[in-house]
């Protein structure tokens, strides 16, 4: 098949189900690396046993589904492996509904009116992250067809929903990054309410505490976190990262942020929301190292800093097989203990809190010397002065 062959689509297929733009558009120095990769990512897939896979997921689907109506899922082993290999998408918005409103049940119960009581507030007085939002409203899922157009009624819904979390989360407010989260949750429910609570579930549940604040302590503690389990899981590779000095957090804080969003093709990103939603923040860890061993041997050949920087920016995008990924994630990756990853968030939040307390204390000293250095200075030129006079 020919690269040429391999960007083109039909006008009326550029974009799949959920508005994502089927071909994305890279950097022209990107295009001969990507056109290649693209090409043996085809070529070592088989398009027919995918096919058949998606099939068989459907039939399972609908075999859990008739024995238990969607509106009245219970946690099993059976729901956590049917979520891990994906939801079909005929199922997936009401999927997404339960596991939401399993996780704000009680704050949903005590305050029904919630959303629309944030919204009168946000249309009567503005908040100081108001102007922020903005900014990001019009940077966000731009490849996708329902927020490309500035007049896009989801692009409004999107702006009510982000200005309803501000005031219902003050310690936050807001953080750049959330935009992308409610924009896949409205992609996905069709429902402004419901994706508000779906960015409640994520941000107030779901994520560690402190993971979107000013200090960003709980993210950076995560991103230590992974660079431990993949000098565990990957030892060649991080060998590799660290030969070449690569500091492979500058590429994975992102990930963590936003959920992968803009990082993978939508087909795997909602994959992984699925078991996301359900398990919580350890699939971002199982799929960040699925990702690096599903390229690690494609990484190891690089031996040039700023290509190995250059291949990690995009190569996420390059990996079709979805179902290879999921193996990666859940089964080759294993053993992967809860309260080990507890343990070791733990750790490094403290170390991150006690450096930031330290930190905060040397600036203090700084300053304060400054003042003294001012008064002194000024001092001294008032003597000056004295002894011309």
């Amino acid at each position: 098949m020919s690269e040429e062959l391999l960007l083109q689509t039909d006008s009326d297929n550029d974009y799949d189900e959920y508005g994502f733009r089927l071909v994305q558009d890279y950097d022209v120095e990107d295009m001969k690396l990507l056109a290649k990769i693209h090409a043996l990512e085809i070529r070592s897939h088989n398009l027919l046993e995918q096919e058949a896979g998606d099939k068989l997921r459907l039939n399972r689907w609908a075999q859990y589904v008739g024995k238990s109506p969607l509106g009245e899922l219970a946690p099993s082993l059976e729901l956590k492996s049917l979520l891990r290999g994906g939801v079909p998408r005929q199922y997936r918005s009401n999927v997404w509904r339960w596991v939401v409103r399993a996780r704000t049940r009680s704050l949903c119960e005590h305050y029904p009116q919630r959303y629309h009581e944030l919204c009168a507030k946000g249309q009567a007085s503005q908040h100081p992250a108001a102007r922020q939002i903005l900014l990001d409203l019009h940077r966000t899922l731009t490849s996708n067809q329902h927020f490309s157009s500035p007049s896009s009624p989801m692009l409004q819904q999107l702006h009510r929903i982000l200005l309803a979390f501000s005031w219902q989360s003050p310690s936050i407010g807001y953080c750049q990054g959330l935009n992308r989260l409610a924009a896949i949750a409205l992609l996905v429910l069709q429902n402004e309410e419901d994706a508000f609570w779906c960015l409640v579930a994520i941000v107030e549940t779901i994520m560690p505490q402190d993971y979107y604040s000013k200090s960003l302590t709980a993210s950076q503690a995560d991103q230590r976190v992974l660079k431990e389990l993949m000098v565990e899981k990957l030892p060649r590779l991080m060998a590799h990262f660290e030969e070449h000095d690569v500091d492979v957090s500058l590429i994975t804080f992102n990930w963590f942020l936003v959920v992968f969003v803009e990082s993978l093709t939508s087909k795997i990103l909602l994959c992984v929301w699925d078991a996301f939603l359900y398990e919580g923040t350890k699939v971002l860890f199982r799929y960040a190292l699925a990702l690096f061993k599903h390229k690690e041997e494609e990484i190891l050949k690089i031996h040039n800093r700023v290509e190995i920087y250059q291949y990690l920016r995009f190569f996420t995008k390059t990996i079709s097989d979805g179902r290879k990924l999921t193996n990666i994630a859940f089964v080759d990756m294993n053993p992967f203990p809860m309260k080990l990853l507890r343990n070791r968030r733990a750790y490094h939040q403290e170390q991150l809190e006690a450096e930031l307390h330290e930190l905060e204390r040397i600036q203090e000293e700084f300053a304060s010397k400054s003042t003294e250095h001012k008064d002194n200075d000024l001092g001294a030129a008032l003597s000056d002065d004295e002894e011309d006079l």
